[in-house]
Formats: structure tokens, sequence, C-alpha cells
């Protein structure tokens, strides 16, 4: 795909944002902020960026995703039901018994996901580990980690930092979905970790800094990755808690909320109608 196809990219996200909420349905807590905030990333990651084979998910040469904030895997699944993982009828199938769709991701279980994520401040670590084993088996895949700016407050994920610097691993990528807001409130008024883009500088990481809505910006910033410096990147991405659904927007309680029959189909019409 062209980089410039900005409406083949805006169409996608459409979709991803329309899979979250099918995701969720009316009645059952879902997150549907984290995972609205990330929308974009994940599309330009899924229908841009990333080397990936649906009908083989396990290939060695492909790019690796690993949600770290995992209960934002809504975004993920919708993006993988779209690029023909499984049916995007599964969608609906989310958190219910038996599913292979459940509310935090199990690589086990579902196609296309890399790692059990959840337990929050891991899944850097995970990555820097697919990060070196590829460098070992002499393979150029890439592995991006999205992580949440709460999920920052965690100590593992410096020591995540500061050991992917060391090793100069140029092959990860972290991208922070800094929407400023966690399950209870904003987060300079909970748990502010600091001038997060200062912190990985400061760590050896190369950083980037984009409009996390703006797709544009967003694969400018991922092509920006590839430029090989001998050091890790990271890209901090400015975005919006519930992106794309108005009563959703910067509200804490649909960080993990229940949609009524009316919220559901009202969200349903506003990404319908989104230029994002």
């Amino acid at each position: 795909m062209e980089k410039r196809d900005l409406a083949y990219l805006k169409s996608k996200a459409r979709k991803v944002r329309e899979g979250i909420v099918r995701a969720i349905g009316v009645g059952q807590k879902g997150h549907l902020g984290g995972s609205m905030s990330s929308a974009d990333l994940v599309t330009a990651l899924y229908f841009y960026k990333m080397r990936h084979w649906p009908d083989n998910p396990s290939h060695p040469d492909r790019d690796r995703l690993i949600f770290s904030k995992g209960h934002s895997v809504l975004a993920q699944y919708a993006a993988l039901a779209e690029c023909g993982y499984f049916p995007v009828e599964a969608l609906s199938t989310t958190k219910q018994l038996g599913s292979f769709l459940q509310g935090h991701p199990e690589r086990d279980r579902t196609p296309g996901i890399e790692a059990n994520t959840g337990s929050l401040g891991q899944g850097l670590s995970i990555g820097l580990g697919m990060a070196l084993a590829g460098r070992l088996d002499n393979r150029d895949y890439k592995v991006y980690v999205i992580l949440g700016d709460a999920e920052l407050a965690e100590g593992q994920i410096w020591e995540a930092v500061t050991a992917a610097a060391f090793y100069k691993t140029d092959n990860l990528v972290a991208i922070v979905d800094h929407n400023k807001m966690q399950a209870t409130g904003k987060i300079p008024e909970l748990y502010d970790v600091g001038a997060v883009a200062l912190k990985f500088a400061s760590f050896g990481w190369r950083v980037l800094e984009v409009d996390g809505h703006d797709l544009a910006a967003v694969v400018e910033a991922l092509d920006e990755a590839d430029v090989s410096t001998g050091q890790p990147v990271a890209i901090i991405a400015h975005t919006v808690k519930g992106k794309g659904v108005s009563f959703a927007e910067h509200v804490a309680s649909f960080h993990n909320g229940a949609l009524t029959a009316e919220q559901y189909e009202q969200a349903l019409r506003e990404i319908a109608q989104d230029e994002v």
C-alpha cells in the first residue's frame, strides 16, 4: 500500500472502532476507552507497517505486536478480524464462555496474539526478549509493543527500558498510548510519572512524538523508526481516551464500562460518520 493512501487507512480505522464496539456489545462491561485511543495506532501497524500473514500467523519472519496493556486488546481483535485471521462475526462472542476471544489476550487461544498480557508492566520485557531472539536467529523482523501511559508506573517497564538501550535493540519499538487517563481518573491527579519522552530519551532511546490520531503522522513515525541508529525507539502517541465516541471521550468510567442499547447504536452511528 502506498504510504499516503490515507483514505484507505481511515476506512480501516473506522472498521477497527466498529469492531471494538461490537466486541463489547450491550450490557456487558468492556474496555472501550483505551481500545478506542489505540485504534489508529493498531490500524497503522496492521494495515500499513507490519509484515504479517493472516493465513500463517506463526510465520517466522512476521513482525510482532504485543499489547502490554492487555485490557485494550479489543482494538487488536478488531484489526485481526478485519485482516482475516478469523471471521469478523466472532467479535460478538468476546468474553463469552468458551470463546477464543477473551477480555485479555491469550497466545494459545487466539490467532495472531503473540503473548498473554494484562498483568501490567510485562509486555516490554517480553518484546525485548523477542527482539533479542530475532537478532540471534538472524531475522529482520520488528517487535512493536503498545504500552499504556498509566502502565509506565510499573517498575518492570523501566528495567526493560534500560536493558533494551544497553543491548542496542533497534528492532524494538515501544508505542505509548498517551491518553493521560487511567481507570479512575486523570493521570496527573493520581500518579504522574512525569515527562515521558524525556524519561525514555534519558535512558538512551530514540524518541518520536506524534498525534496518535493523525494517521499521516503515525505512519511517518513508524517509517522513521525503521532508520537504524543502534537504539530502540519510543513513539509517544498523544491520544484521547474513548476517541470516536463522543460520550466516552475523556470519561474515566468508560475505561471499563457497559453500554446501553442506545449508547451502542449511537457509538456505531458516530463511528460511521467520523472522519477521524
